[in-house]
């Protein structure tokens, strides 16, 4: 009984979680510091994860990866429109090339259920296992920009979505170890990794009201300092 409630919490974390980052840059058109590597595998990995679903007859990944597969494709669609350097061909090949690492073998899961002789209950852990190295892998991208670029503008990231990352995945983790799918249990654990390290640096770079006040100030000091040297002719 703790186990199904611990995945139909991870569910409904799980389908949360993107709505507060659809809303930043779908609505308000605040994209920066999103991944573009990230945001296509915010696409991807769902896809994958339906296909785990059907193939196992796990109805919970179905719903669960349609409402995120639906918000990762806003975010995504959002970060193109808006930064047209995600739009570039080395940025297109390199978003494409993380994609096919899910569909290539979703595709070839399918391909190998269809068979006679081969049934899908004994693809899926396969396929489980293809996408639990995925996510170790889409894991990286996100916190790896942050940490790159300390001064990178984070106001496009949902700090709620990050936090709701966290639940989710925490509780995607405790159900994967009860139920035995160490597909689920290991991509849930490369996710949650990834929310905590994006929630301590959003955390810890956060302006406070007074930094932010301050650092308003003095940028009104400097410009009215460079103002009045211009019309002096300093």
């Amino acid at each position: 009984m703790l186990i199904h409630a611990l995945g139909c919490l991870g569910a409904a974390l799980s389908m949360s979680l993107s709505w507060p980052q659809v809303v930043k840059s779908c609505v308000r058109r605040r994209t920066t510091g999103l991944s573009a590597t990230a945001s296509t595998l915010g696409v991807a990995m769902p896809i994958g994860w339906i296909a785990y679903g059907v193939l196992s007859g796990e109805r919970l990944q179905i719903v669960t990866n349609l409402v995120t597969g639906a918000a990762g494709l806003a975010i995504m669609v959002a970060l193109l429109a808006t930064q047209p350097a995600m739009r570039s061909g080395r940025a297109l090949r390199s978003s494409a090339a993380a994609a096919a690492l899910v569909i290539a073998p979703v595709l070839l899961s399918g391909l190998a259920a269809a068979l006679p002789a081969v049934r899908a209950t004994e693809v899926a852990p396969l396929l489980g296992l293809v996408l639990a190295g995925v996510s170790v892998v889409s894991a990286i991208p996100q916190p790896l920009t942050l940490l790159r670029d300390r001064h990178q503008d984070l106001s496009g990231l949902s700090p709620a979505r990050w936090r709701m990352g966290v639940g989710a995945a925490a509780s995607w983790l405790l159900y994967g170890l009860g139920t035995a799918q160490p597909a689920v249990w290991a991509s849930a654990g490369a996710g949650l990794a990834s929310a905590l390290i994006v929630c301590t640096i959003l955390h810890l770079r956060q302006e406070t009201p007074a930094t932010a006040i301050a650092a308003g100030a003095a940028r009104w000091r400097d410009a009215v300092t460079t103002r009045t040297l211009a019309m002096t002719g300093i």
